[in-house]
């Protein structure tokens, strides 16, 4: 192969492999992760990573280099978002290629469900009838900074922190879902098992709003609406 070629081809495949090394670190993958959920400062993104502010600065930068994020600061505050939605759909395409070649997490993630009522997933397509028939209440169990970036048609907020004081808004008579970041966070299967524990037939969406957009469906931004408070009120 002439030089000039075997140069170029490994000056393009150098640069393919800054997105590999980014992504290398479990720590970095989770913060990518947090980041489909919507724009965050780096204060948040400690706190949710369970890591130092130090650290999860020092992960960014390395996610900002390879361009996979970008950065706005605001007064003492840094704020950072994707780089683009190709990267929420690169996460999601490494999450599948990571589930289909790799045994070891639905092992992990079966020891992990076991003996817990409830977590059998929902299908999407039979959530978004039910919804529609006005036959299930899906609660949005995640941060309210993350419903109002994104959330699925008709549901409502309610954050795992103040379900237990906000149980009375939510009806026994029908069944409720609950949904948080995606199949692997914890929110929504420690949603189901309070809500079993006081009675609800309460059962666990696996898709976050990265996997509903991904496959197409609708997501709404914002707040509640008007309609949606006060029919939840006469219910």
């Amino acid at each position: 192969m002439p030089e000039n070629a075997r140069s170029f081809k490994c000056s393009i495949y150098e640069q393919l492999a800054r997105i590999g090394k980014a992504v290398s670190s479990p720590k970095r993958l989770e913060l990518l992760d947090l980041l489909c959920q919507g724009e965050r400062t780096v204060e948040v993104l400690a706190k949710e990573a369970a890591l130092s502010i130090a650290t999860t600065s020092h992960h960014l930068q390395i996610l900002r280099a390879a361009r996979l994020v970008g950065a706005e600061k605001e007064g003492l505050y840094v704020t950072y978002r994707l780089a683009g939605q190709n990267v929420s759909e690169f996460v999601l395409t490494l999450r599948g290629l990571a589930e289909n070649r790799l045994a070891e997490i639905s092992e992990i993630t079966r020891r992990f469900l076991a003996n817990r009522e409830g977590m059998e997933p929902v299908r999407r397509e039979t959530l978004l009838d039910r919804v529609r028939r006005g036959a299930v209440s899906v609660l949005d169990v995640r941060p309210v900074e993350e419903y109002r970036a994104g959330h699925l048609p008709g549901a409502i907020s309610v954050p795992l922190k103040e379900l237990e004081r906000r149980l009375a808004e939510i009806p026994k008579h029908r069944p409720v879902v609950a949904y948080c970041r995606g199949p692997y966070c914890v929110l929504a299967i420690r949603a189901v098992e309070l809500l079993r524990q006081h009675g609800y037939r309460a059962t666990r969406l696996e898709d976050g709003i990265p996997d509903w957009r991904g496959h197409g469906l609708p997501v709404e931004t914002g707040e509640e609406s008007t309609e949606v408070r006060r029919a939840r009120r006469l219910q």
